[in-house]
């Protein structure tokens, strides 16, 4: 048997996709979404969208939600994106986060590519 095999499952994607929301929402970011994708999507079961003010704030809120993630044992796969750029995504695996800028979060309009997810949460 392989010693992967041992290993304990990590926490629930849902339970990550709240602890984001706090985390998010702790952090003083606006219009939270928790999107429960997963009769739409076979790579993520939940992704959560946010709005930051600022380049500064942007990073403070990914710092914040790396360290609290990891914390809470899930892992972080990757990252892309950059806070000059508007937009920075983190990947968890089951779990998506997407914060923008105003402006970016807009013009993408990422919730509304995903017309059969599920609004879970949402902070306004």
């Amino acid at each position: 048997m392989a010693a992967d095999s041992a290993r304990e499952p990590g926490p629930a994607p849902e339970t990550l996709a709240r602890l984001a929301v706090d985390v998010a929402s702790d952090k003083q970011a606006s219009d939270i979404q928790m999107l429960d994708i997963r009769q739409v999507s076979s790579f993520a079961d939940f992704f959560v969208v946010l709005t930051v003010d600022s380049a500064r704030q942007m990073n403070a809120v990914v710092e914040h939600l790396e360290e609290a993630l990891e914390g809470a044992g899930a892992e972080r796969l990757r990252r892309e994106g950059t806070s000059s750029s508007g937009w920075v995504v983190v990947d968890f695996g089951d779990l998506v986060v997407h914060l923008f800028g105003a402006e970016e979060r807009e013009y993408y309009a990422l919730a509304d590519a995903w017309p059969g997810a599920s609004e879970v949460v949402r902070i306004q």
